[in-house]
């Protein structure tokens, strides 16, 4: 009964329609999260303005956008943030993203939290269900739970998953290590410690390096995936929070509480440049990055700014950002001209 009231309210909840098929220009959407708002939104980046606003439970953190680009999935984590008490999500909310609409509601048989989702290269959707310490595998065809990877570790909240798909990488927050999955077998294979706490995941385009950052130390530590090993850290003026390594492997973007986003040379380590955001006082904390497919600007979402900035990657500045509410968070990008 309780998710059949949250379907009827959130059917009813939708906003500015559209649909995606009348669009011919063959741009790119962003799908985003406002955990504030308790909606998604999707957002032109050229016009950076909202073309549908779409009402969620309480709240989605993260999003992910089916390889075709007609969905969007939205795990409900919860009121809370990854190691506060208070409410906890059981459910995926699925958004059409042509019409603009939800249209069913995945229920994941508990309450386990799930947060960051990412499609693997099997169409299946992964999502960490961090009180279940493991991840979710996701059927979308048949909008059913059909099995998981235990990671080992408790706050499992964050994941990459291989560019050859054959592995996952978590962010275990409060148990401070990176578990890595086999995704064929569905196994743990290791895990690695890190910190007493990490915050989110990264990977480079070439699977070679994840990227995680201490929550102790203001450094961000890079695992060599070849050995499944810490082989260096990398020391920045204030402790990150998220990351991302462009899409030509040189550069990893990061950014922090207090408001900065740094740029370093992965070739030597080194911080080459600092950019102003806005600052996060309270929770919760700073977003996460999205590069656009071409690869020549990244997407910052500042959930206390309602901003997302935007970083040119070729000219090396910020360009006016993307205004919106408070609670902007997790991005993914959703192809205008799909089909």
């Amino acid at each position: 009964m309780k998710h059949c009231l949250l379907g009827i309210f959130f059917f009813a909840f939708l906003l500015l329609p559209w649909s995606v098929s009348a669009d011919p220009r063959p741009d790119n959407l962003l799908f985003v999260a406002n955990q504030m708002e308790h909606t998604v939104l999707l957002v032109d980046p050229m016009s950076k303005q909202v073309v549908a606003k779409v009402g969620v439970d309480i709240n989605g953190h993260e999003v992910a956008v089916s390889p075709d680009g007609n969905f969007g999935y939205v795990p409900i984590y919860g009121n809370t943030w990854v190691g506060k008490s208070g409410s906890n999500g059981s459910t995926i909310h699925v958004v059409d993203l042509r019409g603009g609409r939800t249209v069913a509601v995945i229920d994941l048989g508990k309450e386990v939290r799930p947060h960051c989702a990412h499609f693997g290269p099997d169409g299946l959707l992964y999502v960490s269900a961090e009180l279940a310490n493991a991840i979710y595998i996701v059927d979308t065809k048949t909008r059913t739970l059909v099995g998981e990877i235990p990671t080992g570790a408790t706050h499992t909240h964050m994941l990459v998953i291989s560019p050859d798909g054959r592995r996952i990488y978590t962010a275990n927050n409060e148990a401070g290590s990176v578990s890595v999955l086999d995704l064929q077998k569905r196994t743990l294979l290791a895990t690695i410690p890190i910190s007493k706490k990490v915050q989110r995941i990264s990977i480079s385009p070439d699977g070679k390096f994840v990227f995680t950052q201490d929550q102790e130390t203001p450094r961000v530590v890079v695992i060599d995936t070849a050995t499944n090993a810490v082989v260096r850290s990398i020391s920045l003026p204030r402790i990150a929070f998220s990351s991302v390594v462009t899409k030509d492997g040189r550069w990893l973007l990061a950014n922090t509480e207090s408001g900065k986003l740094f740029v370093v040379d992965l070739g030597s380590g080194a911080l080459t440049k600092t950019f102003d955001t806005p600052d996060v006082p309270v929770l919760p904390t700073p977003g996460e990055f999205a590069l656009t497919p071409d690869g020549t600007h990244a997407y910052v979402s500042c959930p206390q700014g309602g901003t997302i900035e935007i970083l040119n990657l070729k000219d090396w500045k910020l360009e006016e950002p993307i205004r919106l509410t408070k609670g902007v968070d997790g991005m993914a990008w959703v192809p205008s001209a799909t089909n």
